[in-house]
Parts: structure tokens; C-alpha cells; sequence
């Protein structure tokens, strides 16, 4: 029931998703920096959770293939109205239950996302399936617990119309959750936007 809610929330939230993110526009193209400089033209991508591909497509001159998913079809529907790079490819898939065959990704991104699952730690297990030996998992995630008291009434109006936070991690907190379900962290800084974004990069353990 709570996976059929949190859908619920999302596809009648996709129409207004991109109005929502331009508050957070400069964070968002510094986050864009550090992927540009992790991955690399050789590099097929997995972004899961993708929401209206504003990740995939502004990565997509910098690698080879984007396989964008996210579990709303609504979501979808709005990443396919843009103009598309022909290396992306938008779908509709469940982080929380990946199709794909072992080891098929050379890097995957989830994007604030990790929070908002209710079992984050299934898609983690599914990840690290998918993700190749060496490869590379960027996971920038809000990181609720270290918001001040202007986020802290941001996300109870945020509650208020339906956006549910499962997680209130603080940096050090999401970073040692990561490393408890098998990644190695190698990069961990904090962005300032709305809400505290700990952006991070990791590998296998």
C-alpha cells in the first residue's frame, strides 16, 4: 500500500516537477559539474528514479548511454515530451526491481531518492547487482535531519500535501548507511539548496 501511494503522489505530482526543481537550480548544475567530471564518453549509465530526466539529459553529451527509469509513468510521460538526446532512453522501471542482467552498468545514479523509498535497502541490493565490479554509484540524497528551521517547516508543508520522507538522515549518518549495504564511499560533500544535499560517490565493497 505504501509503494501504491508513494506512486500515486508522484504521477500526480510529475506536471509541476520541473517548476518545483528551478528553486534549486544552481545546486542542481553544481551537481551536474561533479557527474560530468565522475563519468566519461565510455560509460553506458543507469539512472533510476529519474523523474522528468533532468539528470540523464544534461549528462547525456558526456557518456555513451542513459538508460533513464522511474517507477511513476507519469514521470515518464513528461521526460518524453522534451527534446531528447538519441542516447537516452526513458522507461518505466522499479528501482526496487531491476530487470537487468548482472553487472550491466558501468555507473548508476539515484538521485534524492534514497529518503523517500520505504525500503531503501532493497534498491541498494538491486544496484549493486546491476553495477559492474568497478563501477561507479552517485547518490546525492537530501539529507533531512541537518535541515535548519526554514527546511524543517518546508518539508511539513511538504508532508502536508502528500510528499512522504521515510529517511532523516544526517551526512554521516547516510554515509554509513551506504557503507552498512556494501558500498565504499570515496566522495561525500554537502550542496546547499533547499533542504541540505549530500551528494556522494561510491563503489563496490
Amino acid at each position: 500500500m505504501e509503494d501504491q501511494a508513494n506512486r500515486s503522489f508522484w504521477n500526480r505530482f510529475s506536471g509541476l516537477y520541473d517548476l518545483f526543481m528551478r528553486k534549486d537550480k544552481n545546486t542542481y548544475n553544481q551537481m551536474y559539474s561533479l557527474i560530468h567530471e565522475r563519468v566519461n564518453t565510455d560509460m553506458h549509465v543507469l539512472e533510476l528514479a529519474t523523474g522528468t530526466g533532468l539528470i540523464s539529459i544534461a549528462i547525456a553529451d558526456r557518456v555513451n548511454q542513459v538508460e533513464a527509469t522511474d517507477f511513476s509513468p507519469q514521470m515518464i510521460t513528461e521526460a518524453k515530451k522534451k527534446q531528447v538526446p538519441g542516447n537516452v532512453n526513458f522507461s518505466v522501471k522499479d528501482a526496487c526491481d531491476l530487470p537487468y542482467a548482472d553487472g550491466s552498468f558501468d555507473c548508476v545514479i539515484l538521485s534524492n531518492a534514497l529518503h523517500i523509498m520505504p525500503d531503501p535497502e532493497l534498491a541498494l541490493k538491486n544496484i549493486k547487482r546491476v553495477l559492474k565490479s568497478d563501477g561507479v554509484f552517485i547518490a546525492p540524497t537530501f539529507t533531512h535531519a541537518e535541515n535548519g528551521v526554514g527546511g524543517r517547516m518546508k518539508a511539513k508543508l511538504m508532508e502536508w500535501f502528500g510528499f512522504r520522507v521515510y529517511h532523516k538522515w544526517t551526512q554521516g549518518e547516510y554515509c554509513a548507511f551506504l557503507k552498512r549495504n556494501g558500498f565504499a564511499v570515496e566522495r561525500c560533500t554537502v550542496l546547499q539548496s533547499s533542504f541540505p544535499l549530500t551528494y556522494v560517490e561510491a563503489k563496490k565493497a
